[in-house]
């Protein structure tokens, strides 16, 4: 296997603790064109994964992780709620057409009765649905005349009142999850030099998008997906025993600052004699609650 990159060059991964990135060759999707729950989560390179480079860095400072999920604010009064309900109860009276024309009919005017009936005493009974129409067809004029008002600021400017919406919070789906380390560099010989900078132009090659040859006029119209990287942190030969763990994740940016010590300076080379570079990745998807596992070690994803 091809010799990993490092830094610092020295850097013993036997006996130290390090992050471990490894560049992998995209593999899209396919036929299926939707992933099962957890089925990119870090499996090894003996799971048919293509890996192309191994870069070995110091445990950066400041590192971190965090966990989220998207909810958001759901309202439904109860006329609403009402109406939701009995189209639901119309169109699957429906289903009984199957059996006959009659039972079918039947079907579908029992639940149309029972949704005027819901819709009645959701509103306080035949006035208060009566009331409510009245807001709303007034509503719907008023936006012909250009003025904003719903039946809801109706209600409140005549009554004082407005219908209750409900309101609950709801789960409205998983996140992403992105991490950004930094890492200072400060080469002390050549060979350190020529390593960080191999690291720099790896990152930069891979984390780019693919196109075909400039000679390839008939493989110009498509660019292909940037491999991937899957990060590690590593106890010498084994996995970390306490910090969180990645899944596979897209590099979206890489930044070199070449004057991090705030002045221009360099050896006989070119090259500079600190350098700062900061990696933004971001996992391809998100965390479910299958991913922990008994096998999942520390505090997991």
């Amino acid at each position: 296997m091809e010799k990993p990159l490092r830094y610092p060059y020295t850097l013993i991964a036997e006996t130290t603790d390090y992050l471990q990135i490894d560049v992998i060759k995209y593999k899209p999707i396919g036929k299926p064109l939707v992933n099962a729950p957890g089925g990119r989560r870090n499996q090894g390179p003996q799971q048919g994964k293509s890996k192309i480079k191994t870069i070995l860095l110091p445990i950066p400072s400041n590192i971190s992780d965090s966990n989220s999920t998207k909810y958001g604010d759901s309202s439904l009064n109860s006329i609403g709620a009402a109406l939701v309900s009995g189209v639901g109860g119309i169109m699957g009276a429906g289903a009984d057409f199957n059996k006959s024309m009659k039972e079918g009919s039947q079907s579908v005017l029992a639940a149309g009765a029972e949704t005027i009936t819901n819709l009645k005493n959701s509103a306080g009974g035949t006035g208060g649905l009566q009331g409510f129409l009245t807001r709303q067809l007034a509503s719907e004029a008023a936006g012909i005349a250009g003025v904003n008002i719903t039946p809801d600021q109706l209600l409140a400017r005549t009554s004082g009142e407005i219908l209750n919406p409900n309101m609950e919070l709801l789960f409205n789906g998983p996140t992403l999850r992105s991490f950004r380390f930094s890492f200072k560099m400060t080469p002390r010989n050549r060979d350190e030099a020529i390593e960080i900078k191999n690291i720099i132009r790896c990152f930069k090659t891979h984390m780019a998008p693919k196109v075909a040859s400039a000679g390839d006029t008939e493989n110009t119209t498509f660019l292909s997906t940037p491999d991937v990287f899957e990060l590690r942190y590593r106890q010498g030969a084994t996995e970390h025993s306490f910090l969180n763990k990645f899944k596979q994740c897209f590099m979206e940016s890489i930044n070199v600052s070449y004057t991090a010590d705030g002045t221009y300076a360099t050896y006989d080379d070119g090259t500079p004699v600190s350098m700062v570079m900061t990696l933004s990745f971001k996992e391809i998807e998100p965390v479910y609650n299958v991913d922990y596992g008994d096998e999942i070690t520390g505090v997991g994803y």
